[in-house]
This record gives structure tokens, sequence and C-alpha cells, in this order.
């Protein structure tokens, strides 16, 4: 690998920005390929760089067969991240089986008692109130976003900020009724129902959980189900 590649590849990494490496396995000439681009010194017809890009949605590394060689496509992704608003009972188990997922977790709660419980010792743990931790951690679409609370002052802003971002799963914890309440006050502040039906209420899988450690499966059962692609 030519250092100038290695470089932009650990560059790429280090911003946690998806990219694929293209090697020739015969010419060991190589291309990078991002959402939005590529660069290098193989070339790779068309179809090629889009089935690259593809896999970098689905986490899969590619092998291509060409009259120059045989081609190898390696993907960088960063870890998944899972945004969980709200450091409650049902916090733990959920981080703890998102970690086990794959997932980077990190939990958001501005109430100090509830953020500095030990619980929560090995994730990343934010004091800051929702909308202005979304801003920070600004959601993307390898992020899962599930607030916890039933407070509408921590659940809704981090909701609206899920809402105007890309996060590829958004969920909210509550009974029908809070949920069908919940979506009026943001209609009321201008969601559309199009956009509304994003947010997963009540959250998760319906299997019957009752205990905290079987509601964070069925959450967590469901944000495999929606990032897999399956209805």
């Amino acid at each position: 690998m030519k250092s100038a590649t290695l470089d932009k590849l650990q560059e790429a990494r280090a911003a946690k920005r998806p990219v694929a490496l293209a090697t020739n396995l015969r010419s060991g000439q190589q291309l990078l390929i991002y959402a939005d681009g590529t660069e290098g010194d193989l070339c790779l017809d068309m179809d090629m760089v889009v089935a690259a890009g593809e896999a970098l949605k689905t986490d899969e590394h590619l092998r291509f067969a060409t009259p120059a060689g045989e081609v190898f496509v390696q993907v960088f992704n960063p870890p998944p991240r899972l945004l969980v608003v709200g450091a409650v009972h049902i916090t733990e188990p959920l981080a703890r089986m998102g970690a086990l997922a794959g997932y980077g977790v990190t939990v958001i709660d501005p109430r100090r008692g509830f953020a500095e419980s030990q619980k929560f010792e090995g994730f990343a743990v934010m004091g800051d109130w929702p909308d202005e931790a979304m801003a920070t951690l600004k959601p993307d679409s390898r992020t899962a976003v599930v607030t916890l609370t039933h407070d509408p002052k921590l659940d809704d802003p981090a909701l609206a900020a899920a809402l105007r971002s890309k996060a590829f799963y958004i969920g909210a914890l509550g009974s029908r009724k809070t949920h069908a309440a919940r979506l009026g006050r943001l209609k009321e502040a201008g969601f559309s129902e199009p956009e509304l039906q994003r947010i997963h209420g009540p959250v998760g899988l319906d299997i019957g959980a009752l205990s905290p450690a079987e509601i964070a499966v069925s959450i967590v059962a469901q944000i495999t189900q929606v990032r897999r692609g399956d209805s």
C-alpha cells in the first residue's frame, strides 16, 4: 500500500468517515471509495464503484473478477451508534446489549443523580440536555436514537433532533396513549405525518416483554430488524 493511500485511509477512520478500500490483487493498485467520491490509481467501472458504495451500507466485503485481475473490496466503517436518552432502569441492559451487538453507546441525561449512577461505568455518559447533546453528536445514517424518560421536556427535544437527522432508527418508550400524545406535540411543532412515522412507538418488537432486560431485548431486536432492512 502506498503511504499516501494509507494516510488517507487512517484519516478517514480517525474522522469516523465510512470508506472502502478496493485492491487489485494482481497489480496492487488501490482505490479508496467514499459515499461521495473516490481517489486512487485503480480504475473500476461504474457498476463496481456503485456496488462498493452499497457495501458501505451493509458492512460487507466484496470480490470482483476483472480482466486485469481479481479485486477485493474491504469496508472500513465506524461502529454504528446507539444514543439512549434517559439513564433509567431499562438503560443499563439496553446499553450492554447494544454494546454486545457492536454499537458505540452513549447515555444522555441532564439529571445528575441518574447519569452519575455506577451502573453506566464503561459507557459514554453526557449530562447535557438532549437537544444540546444531539447537536454535538450529530446523528447520522449509522445512528439509532432511543428515548426512555417519559418526560416530554427530555424526550421531545431529542426526538425532534433525531427527526431532523438521518438516524436510521428512532424509538420512544411509552404506552400507545403516551405515544399518541407525543405525536400530537411533535405535529404541533411542525413535523409531518410521514416524518412522525419514523418513530417506533411503543418502542421495541411486540414480544410480550415485561422486565427491563426483556424490553431491552425487544428494542435491540427492532433496531437490528430496521438496520438490516427487514420489514
